[in-house]
């Protein structure tokens, strides 16, 4: 076998000392014993029990460790296994001596390995703590490919996991993404193995996080007939999905129907539905809902409570009232997060009051509360907004000093605004900063740059930073093929324009009908009418256009090879 088999690595070759070599092994043999391939081993030693030809230790007088140790070299040690040597394998290992050769490998990948071949060439039907040793290991080490595999080996051999060990697994699928194949187990062992809800809410977890809500509450109705009633967790996730996919209606069905299962709603049911009416720009019945937990009796508001409504304020507009609510939240004794105060500065910001967002940010230091990049971002963004671009330079440089990183979005605030200026140089200096951050960059942080280099007629520039773009494996985007293709049509490169337009059909990129009419254009002023009309051809193929968009893409009553002047 290679040397690059990790399978050498795993058990160590037979030695003089091994009592199961001692087993298997002619006396006259035993000082080279070390060089002997397993399966020659196992041969001799079949040889001498079924022809006396040589002289071997009873079976009862040596112990089944050495076995399970002759049995793991074996087959670690040997590419492939005689017929004879299988008849010997097959008449002595049964699942009882698989499960102590898998648990002596130490390693579950190894040890599915010889499950399997047991399985298949041994006839071993395993135990249930075969595979529950395995499955437990894989899940542990993220192998949820072979755990797939080990458990459907486990339902061949006739066994079922148990509830702690059907948990796990089905963790496991799930955080692996696997959702048919966590819905498939669960359909097996429905009715036959109970199932916990908590391993259900992980399960109905992630579906919301892949915005799959309504198959999360079909899941839960399916699991109703067959199961104890949901907890308030159970509700808690099913809400949360619907709020976050503007379904708040919905949520408010499912809340008004917790107390027919017993469930009283909790902080967090209530901090749900006030975010979510809060994102929907209905803050009356948010704050009616706030007002509802206040006199609720066994449920009292949090910081979360607080800062959602706050954020629901500041979303209208309505600063006054966030800072009245800021201080009725620490005049009960409960303290501001970072997020409190970020969603007040960008507020702030956003209709354009600097001083009482520089004020919010002052004030962070009085509840210990540090600033962070979402502050910072939230300054930069408002200086931006007021056209105090180099203030938000002097902020961007504050942050900095104080170690704190920026992200795209801090990035993407200062290049458009500085585009916005005409200051391109310098917002092609912030996007070489990026080839030294970890910020993973986004075609929305070139594209106000490419843009303003274009219309300045500097397509050199341009160019070069869309090639820096592919250095940093940032791919252009439809917005970006479309500053491009204008650009070289407004300086009369319309080769170059071609070029991009065939390379942005290339990757799958369709453009919109404003650039395919400003090329065609341009085309045609170029005296260039036939490619003209094979980009205007592509327009059914690329946008589902009819006839009439054609005549007035091409307003020729010519023949195409006629050239037309500019």
């Amino acid at each position: 076998m290679p040397k690059s088999d990790p399978l050498h690595e795993t058990v160590p070759a037979l030695d003089s000392t091994d009592g199961a070599g001692l087993l298997m092994i002619p006396l006259s043999l035993k000082i080279r014993s070390f060089r002997v391939r397993a399966s020659t081993i196992a041969i001799a030693y079949f040889h001498s029990q079924a022809q006396g030809g040589f002289r071997s230790i009873p079976d009862r007088e040596y112990s089944q460790a050495s076995f399970v140790k002759l049995v793991a070299t074996i087959f670690v040690r040997s590419p492939s296994l005689d017929e004879t040597c299988m008849v010997f394998l097959r008449d002595k290992v049964n699942s009882l001596i698989a499960f102590e050769v898998i648990k002596r490998f130490n390693d579950p990948i190894l040890g599915l390995k010889f499950l399997e071949f047991s399985k298949l060439n041994l006839s071993v039907t395993h135990s249930f703590s075969s595979y529950d040793l395995l499955l437990r290991s894989l899940c542990e080490l993220g192998l949820h490919d072979l755990a797939e595999l080990a458990f459907d080996f486990m339902k061949s051999d006739g066994h079922l996991p148990d509830y702690t060990l059907l948990g796990l697994v089905i963790n496991c699928f799930v955080k692996a993404g696997k959702i048919d194949l966590v819905k498939k187990v669960l359909a097996q062992v429905q009715g036959v193995v109970w199932i916990s809800w908590s391993v259900y809410n992980n399960f109905l977890n992630e579906l919301v996080r892949q915005n799959k809500v309504t198959e999360a509450i079909c899941l839960v109705k399916e699991y109703l007939a067959l199961q104890s009633p949901p907890s308030t967790w159970t509700f808690n996730i099913l809400i949360k999905g619907l709020c976050r996919s503007g379904e708040v209606d919905k949520a408010f069905v499912l809340f008004n129907d917790m107390g027919n299962f017993g469930c009283l709603p909790d902080i967090f049911t209530y901090n749900t539905l006030i975010s979510g009416l809060c994102r929907s720009n209905e803050l009356d019945r948010g704050c009616d809902l706030f007002e509802r937990v206040k006199s609720s009796g066994y449920c009292t508001p949090d910081v979360v409570t607080y800062t959602g409504l706050i954020s629901g304020f500041c979303k209208l507009g309505k600063m006054e009232e966030a800072s009245v609510l800021f201080r009725e939240m620490v005049t009960s004794r409960i303290m501001p997060t970072v997020i409190t105060f970020n969603v007040l500065i960008d507020g702030f910001g956003k209709i354009g009051d600097m001083v009482k967002a520089d004020f919010w940010h002052k004030k962070m230091e009085s509840f210990n509360c540090l600033p962070d990049v979402v502050t910072f971002s939230s300054l930069i963004d408002g200086y931006c907004r007021s056209g105090e671009v180099n203030l938000s330079l002097k902020v961007w440089d504050t942050m900095r000093a104080r170690h704190v990183a920026p992200n795209a979005y801090t990035y993407s605030i200062l290049i458009n605004a500085l585009c916005k200026e005409n200051r391109l140089h310098e917002a092609r200096d912030f996007l070489t900063q990026l080839n030294y951050s970890n910020v993973i960059p986004k075609p929305f942080m070139y594209n106000p740059v490419i843009d303003g280099f274009c219309k300045a007629g500097n397509l050199d520039e341009a160019n070069a930073i869309v090639a820096q773009m592919k250095q940093k494996r940032c791919l252009p985007d439809k917005l970006t093929f479309t500053i491009l293709i204008i650009g070289h049509c407004m300086k009369g490169r319309m080769v170059e324009a071609i070029d991009i337009f065939n390379k942005m059909l290339g990757v799958g990129c369709t453009p919109d009908k404003i650039t395919i009419r400003q090329l065609v254009s341009h085309l045609l002023k170029a005296g260039m009418p036939t490619e003209a009309f094979r980009i205007a051809k592509a327009m059914p193929e690329y946008l589902q256009l009819g006839v009439s968009s054609f005549r007035k893409a091409i307003p020729l009553r010519m023949k195409m090879d006629i050239p037309v002047a500019a």
